[in-house]
């Protein structure tokens, strides 16, 4: 059983890239593998192992500067949620765009899950899903409004686009793991709004603790490791990833025609050129010689 550790962290790195080498090692030596996001801004990502390896990174990070207070959340998986380990130094570790953003100064009101489905029941509450448009696709909150973008880079453009909208309205945002909106909500308070929340640990923590009977979650929530989506007690969804464009796909749209392994799907077949196809269809050719050698190659799906 693979324990998977997510993570994020706001705090002040005055040089990011003395931390990643020694970071890198340490998962390494302890067979932990997944992606963390370095930047002067701090932490973010989500790795898994055994018990010991990701007790023994958490402990690392935790040693880092201004990281003692280190929250994650962790779930487990049968089978193991990534391929390799990468450990890569980033402008932001999530991007937003907005170099006046900063979390560690101001962000909004915190609610606990048990919390979270009074505030967005009030009549005066704007419930706004920060994610994005393919995530949303496969599971939100009852009511909540989507952005429809397609990076969280276009956030604040489409707030400015927006805002009238949320006149006199108490503004509630949730996002996977709580770190977008650590970023959404310091914006919209420096936009003037007073009263704005976000739901603490995310999605990921209310799926966890809140149980279905009593949820206002409709659908599964994406996840950005090999289980693609979780649903209520962080259960692994029954959607796969679509290799050509990372997004989620069920298993009945591999019946599609659009449908090429590693290739495309529906939501990107008109997306990519036919040298990309061409590019996508020798990656899964690689990973079919791999597999009658015995190796395992990163990436693809049959």
């Amino acid at each position: 059983m693979y324990t998977i550790a997510a993570l994020y962290h706001f705090t002040r790195f005055a040089a990011p890239a003395d931390i990643r080498a020694g970071l890198l090692d340490l998962c390494t030596a302890q067979g932990v593998k997944g992606t963390l996001l370095l930047a002067s801004e701090g932490i973010n990502g989500t790795i898994a192992g055994s018990r010991a390896g990701i007790d023994a990174v958490l402990a690392h990070i935790r040693a880092l500067p201004g990281c003692s207070d280190l929250v994650w959340k962790e779930s487990t998986s049968s089978h193991a949620p990534f391929g390799k380990m990468k450990v890569r130094l980033k402008k932001e570790i999530v991007t937003m765009g907005q170099p006046n953003v900063d979390p560690t100064a101001r962000v909004g009101h915190y609610v606990e899950p048990q919390e979270w489905n009074a505030l967005i029941q009030s009549p005066d509450v704007a419930v706004i899903d920060t994610r994005n448009d393919y995530e949303v696709a496969i599971g939100t909150f009852d009511g909540s409004v989507d952005p429809k973008t397609r990076s969280f880079r276009e956030f604040p453009a489409w707030w400015a686009a927006n805002r009238e909208r949320f006149h006199n309205k108490r503004i509630a945002m949730f996002c996977t793991g709580g770190i977008r909106c650590e970023k959404s909500t310091n914006y919209l308070l420096s936009q003037g709004v007073e009263d704005v929340y976000h739901l603490k640990g995310g999605i990921l923590k209310y799926l966890e603790e809140v149980p279905a009977e009593d949820s206002t979650w409709s659908g599964e929530c994406f996840v950005f490791d090999n289980r693609v989506s979780v649903g209520h007690g962080l259960a692994e969804g029954p959607h796969e990833l679509c290799h050509g464009c990372r997004r989620p796909i069920l298993p009945a749209d591999r019946d599609r025609p659009e449908f090429e392994a590693g290739v495309s799907c529906h939501h990107c077949i008109a997306e990519t050129s036919q040298a990309d196809k061409a590019r996508f269809r020798e990656r899964q050719r690689q990973i079919r010689l791999a597999r009658t050698r015995g190796e395992t190659h990163l990436g693809g799906m049959e």
